[in-house]
Protein backbone atom coordinates (compact mmCIF):
# COMPACT_ATOMS: atom_id res chain seq x y z
CA UNK A 1 0.00 0.00 0.00
CA UNK A 2 1.20 3.32 -0.92
CA UNK A 3 1.47 4.71 2.72
CA UNK A 4 3.35 4.87 5.48
CA UNK A 5 0.20 4.50 8.08
CA UNK A 6 -1.01 1.48 5.97
CA UNK A 7 1.50 -1.42 5.77
CA UNK A 8 1.17 -4.76 4.77
CA UNK A 9 2.69 -7.45 6.40
CA UNK A 10 4.07 -10.32 3.65
CA UNK A 11 0.88 -11.34 2.47
CA UNK A 12 -1.24 -9.74 5.09
CA UNK A 13 -2.67 -6.86 3.74
CA UNK A 14 -5.09 -3.79 5.28
CA UNK A 15 -8.39 -3.74 3.73
CA UNK A 16 -10.02 -0.73 4.38
CA UNK A 17 -13.44 0.59 3.10
CA UNK A 18 -13.47 3.45 1.00
CA UNK A 19 -14.85 6.06 3.42
CA UNK A 20 -12.93 4.63 6.19
CA UNK A 21 -10.12 7.09 7.66
CA UNK A 22 -6.74 6.61 8.67
CA UNK A 23 -4.71 9.70 10.42
CA UNK A 24 -0.90 9.87 8.97
CA UNK A 25 0.06 9.93 12.13
CA UNK A 26 -1.68 6.30 13.29
CA UNK A 27 -0.28 2.45 11.81
CA UNK A 28 -2.89 -0.26 9.90
CA UNK A 29 -0.19 -3.20 9.89
CA UNK A 30 -1.55 -6.95 8.30
CA UNK A 31 -5.10 -8.31 7.99
CA UNK A 32 -6.88 -5.26 9.10
CA UNK A 33 -10.40 -4.68 7.74
CA UNK A 34 -11.57 -1.10 8.37
CA UNK A 35 -15.75 -0.98 7.78
CA UNK A 36 -17.72 1.96 5.98
CA UNK A 37 -17.28 5.33 8.09
CA UNK A 38 -14.12 3.42 10.50
CA UNK A 39 -11.88 5.60 11.53
CA UNK A 40 -8.45 5.28 13.61
CA UNK A 41 -6.86 8.17 14.89
CA UNK A 42 -3.26 9.42 15.63
CA UNK A 43 -0.98 7.74 17.44
CA UNK A 44 -3.44 4.79 17.20
CA UNK A 45 -1.80 1.36 16.29
CA UNK A 46 -4.38 -1.50 15.02
CA UNK A 47 -2.25 -4.33 14.62
CA UNK A 48 -2.83 -7.70 12.53
CA UNK A 49 -0.11 -9.28 11.37
CA UNK A 50 -0.32 -12.51 13.84
CA UNK A 51 -3.98 -13.11 13.61
CA UNK A 52 -7.11 -10.79 12.22
CA UNK A 53 -8.91 -7.22 13.31
CA UNK A 54 -12.11 -6.52 12.22
CA UNK A 55 -12.99 -3.21 13.37
CA UNK A 56 -16.64 -2.10 11.89
CA UNK A 57 -18.55 0.62 10.10
CA UNK A 58 -18.69 3.67 11.93
CA UNK A 59 -16.52 2.51 14.94
CA UNK A 60 -13.50 4.91 15.85
CA UNK A 61 -10.04 4.07 17.25
CA UNK A 62 -9.27 6.86 19.12
CA UNK A 63 -5.32 8.68 20.09
CA UNK A 64 -3.22 6.58 20.69
CA UNK A 65 -4.99 3.53 21.35
CA UNK A 66 -3.69 -0.22 20.69
CA UNK A 67 -5.88 -2.86 19.20
CA UNK A 68 -3.85 -5.73 18.17
CA UNK A 69 -4.38 -9.36 17.38
CA UNK A 70 -1.92 -12.28 18.73
CA UNK A 71 -1.87 -15.61 17.19
CA UNK A 72 -5.23 -17.69 18.32
CA UNK A 73 -7.07 -14.19 19.32
CA UNK A 74 -8.71 -12.38 16.56
CA UNK A 75 -10.18 -9.07 17.25
CA UNK A 76 -13.62 -8.07 16.15
CA UNK A 77 -15.17 -4.35 16.71
CA UNK A 78 -18.76 -4.36 16.19
CA UNK A 79 -20.11 -1.32 14.02
CA UNK A 80 -20.29 2.16 15.82
CA UNK A 81 -18.32 1.18 19.22
CA UNK A 82 -15.84 3.48 20.53
CA UNK A 83 -12.11 2.34 21.71
CA UNK A 84 -11.27 5.81 23.76
CA UNK A 85 -7.90 7.44 23.80
CA UNK A 86 -4.90 5.64 25.02
CA UNK A 87 -7.56 2.17 25.47
CA UNK A 88 -5.99 -1.33 24.10
CA UNK A 89 -8.02 -3.84 23.01
CA UNK A 90 -5.94 -7.17 23.26
CA UNK A 91 -7.25 -10.02 21.33
CA UNK A 92 -10.83 -9.66 21.80
CA UNK A 93 -13.91 -8.87 21.13
CA UNK A 94 -15.89 -5.25 21.46
CA UNK A 95 -19.83 -5.68 20.68
CA UNK A 96 -21.66 -3.03 18.40
CA UNK A 97 -22.11 0.13 19.87
CA UNK A 98 -19.71 0.05 22.67
CA UNK A 99 -17.54 2.56 24.76
CA UNK A 100 -14.11 1.29 25.19
CA UNK A 101 -13.30 3.97 28.24
CA UNK A 102 -9.96 6.54 27.66
CA UNK A 103 -6.69 3.90 28.90
CA UNK A 104 -9.09 0.92 29.83
CA UNK A 105 -7.67 -2.32 28.73
CA UNK A 106 -9.68 -5.22 27.29
CA UNK A 107 -7.77 -8.32 27.26
CA UNK A 108 -7.25 -12.01 25.40
CA UNK A 109 -10.64 -13.66 24.93
CA UNK A 110 -12.64 -10.80 26.57
CA UNK A 111 -16.06 -10.49 25.03
CA UNK A 112 -17.84 -7.48 25.82
CA UNK A 113 -21.52 -7.25 24.59
CA UNK A 114 -23.39 -4.87 22.72
CA UNK A 115 -24.00 -1.27 24.21
CA UNK A 116 -21.91 -1.81 26.88
CA UNK A 117 -19.46 1.03 28.75
CA UNK A 118 -15.95 0.26 29.62
CA UNK A 119 -15.31 2.91 32.29
CA UNK A 120 -11.97 5.05 32.17
CA UNK A 121 -9.00 3.04 33.37
CA UNK A 122 -10.87 -0.45 33.64
CA UNK A 123 -9.15 -3.83 33.28
CA UNK A 124 -11.42 -6.33 31.33
CA UNK A 125 -9.59 -9.93 32.37
CA UNK A 126 -8.76 -12.38 29.53
CA UNK A 127 -11.95 -15.01 29.05
CA UNK A 128 -14.47 -11.89 30.94
CA UNK A 129 -17.58 -12.42 29.29
CA UNK A 130 -19.61 -9.41 29.91
CA UNK A 131 -23.45 -9.05 29.37
CA UNK A 132 -25.19 -6.55 27.00
CA UNK A 133 -25.63 -3.12 27.68
CA UNK A 134 -23.72 -3.14 31.28
CA UNK A 135 -21.18 -0.24 33.01
CA UNK A 136 -17.97 -2.14 33.44
CA UNK A 137 -15.65 0.09 36.12
CA UNK A 138 -12.40 -1.15 38.17
CA UNK A 139 -9.90 -3.34 38.32
CA UNK A 140 -9.93 -6.06 37.62
CA UNK A 141 -13.61 -5.05 35.82
CA UNK A 142 -16.57 -5.78 37.49
CA UNK A 143 -20.45 -5.25 36.38
CA UNK A 144 -21.46 -2.18 38.49
CA UNK A 145 -24.97 -2.39 36.59
CA UNK A 146 -26.78 -2.10 33.73
CA UNK A 147 -27.36 0.44 30.79
CA UNK A 148 -29.78 3.16 30.57
CA UNK A 149 -31.31 3.38 26.95
CA UNK A 150 -30.04 6.89 27.07
CA UNK A 151 -25.94 5.62 27.70
CA UNK A 152 -26.48 3.66 24.33
CA UNK A 153 -27.82 7.01 22.82
CA UNK A 154 -24.85 8.89 23.99
CA UNK A 155 -22.66 6.69 22.58
CA UNK A 156 -24.35 6.37 19.07
CA UNK A 157 -24.73 10.23 18.81
CA UNK A 158 -20.92 9.98 19.71
CA UNK A 159 -19.91 7.82 17.65
CA UNK A 160 -22.22 9.70 14.52
CA UNK A 161 -19.78 13.23 15.75
CA UNK A 162 -16.80 11.15 14.98
CA UNK A 163 -17.84 9.77 11.75
CA UNK A 164 -18.52 13.20 10.82
CA UNK A 165 -15.00 14.15 11.74
CA UNK A 166 -13.10 11.86 10.11
CA UNK A 167 -15.19 12.58 6.96
CA UNK A 168 -13.82 15.88 7.45
CA UNK A 169 -10.36 14.83 8.41
CA UNK A 170 -10.24 12.27 5.20
CA UNK A 171 -10.99 15.36 2.64
CA UNK A 172 -8.21 17.37 4.59
CA UNK A 173 -5.81 14.30 4.18
CA UNK A 174 -6.84 12.46 1.34
CA UNK A 175 -8.05 15.24 -0.79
Amino acid sequence: MGSISIVSVGEKRPKLAPTAFVDPLARVAGQVTLGDGASVWAGAVVRGDDDRVDIGAGSAVLENCVVEAPPGHPVSVGPLAIISHGAIVHGATVGAGCLIGIGAIVLDGAEVGEASIIGAGAVVAPGTKVPPRSLVLGVPGKVVRELRPQDAATTAAEATKLQEKAAAYRRIFQP
